[in-house]
């Protein structure tokens, strides 16, 4: 049913800030912008997903709400939209798995820059009963244009997002059982505590559970995002040259790869670059 993840909504509290800091940590130019319904929207879209940054604009009811969920914090990580191939299918089997969608609604957004237009049809699911994490599903009608590389060893699309929860037997059956995502890899260790690694389209859902004293075992938190790149080498120059604090590359835990951490200039995101080794030719 799901065929990947379309995008990740990022909500920001300076759209104009947040816009600059991405097209810089991304080396790419935003590919749609526009603004209505208390918000303003910003998006990238890379080779196989969508952020969208999303600010709130204005003294509405969603703008408040915006404002409510960011709190003092510069960004966090919001909501994760599904694509899906067949929205009437997909919305029987969210209503037959009791995640209680909401009816279809057909959506358009138009570039403020060009004028162009998109539609897509949307549901989404019960937030309490998916633990805490909002989750949208949609069927698109046409695909976004892409993000243009404005800058050498760009950000090529994203790895895995990590999601923590304190109740890994509950996070397992929502995104295995219930949306119906690949279980590639369980796997528990003392020092970092459980790993799983669910497939959706060419990235994963990675879920981590480390148990915290007083931790809320009832919802679980969009924590992190983990970028792809060609060369992360390369990627890390040219951030450190756009003055960003980055750490050294090291080994990543996975064999073949190699990462590192950017700690500032993701409105407040915990972010990763990591890059796969290329697979030896048969």
């Amino acid at each position: 049913m799901i065929t990947g993840l379309d995008h990740i909504v990022a909500l920001v509290r300076d759209i104009g800030a947040a816009k600059a800091a991405y097209q810089t940590l991304l080396g790419r130019a935003p590919a749609w912008q526009n603004s209505g319904e208390g918000a303003d929207r910003v998006l990238f879209t890379l080779d196989n997903l969508t952020l969208e940054l999303m600010a709130p604009s204005g003294f509405t009811a969603t703008a408040d709400r915006m404002r409510a969920l960011l709190d003092d914090q510069e960004g966090v990580l919001a909501s994760l939209c599904f694509r899906v191939a067949d929205m009437s299918k997909m919305h029987r089997r969210l209503d037959r798995v009791a995640l209680k969608p909401d009816p279809v609604a057909e959506v358009e957004s138009s570039d403020a820059a060009t004028g162009a237009a998109l539609h897509w049809k949307r549901t989404r699911a019960a937030t309490e009963l998916t633990r805490g994490v909002r989750m949208f599903f949609l069927e698109l009608a046409e695909e976004r244009p892409k993000s243009v590389a404005i800058d050498v060893a760009p950000i090529d699309g994203l790895d895995h997002i990590v999601i923590t929860t304190e109740d890994s037997d509950r996070a397992a059956a929502l995104y295995g059982a219930r949306l119906g995502l690949d279980l590639a890899l369980d796997r528990s260790h003392h020092d970092w505590g459980q790993l799983m690694f669910f497939r959706c389209g060419d990235l994963i859902v990675e879920v981590v559970r480390r148990p915290v004293a007083g931790g809320d075992s009832l919802h679980d938190r969009l924590w992190g995002l983990s970028w792809r790149v060609a060369d992360i080498d390369a990627t890390r120059a040219r951030l450190l040259a756009a003055g960003l604090d980055v750490t050294e590359v090291r080994n990543g835990r996975k064999p073949g790869t190699r990462i590192m951490t950017v700690r500032n200039g993701t409105c407040g995101i915990q972010t990763v670059l990591l890059e796969r080794s290329p697979k030896p030719v048969e």
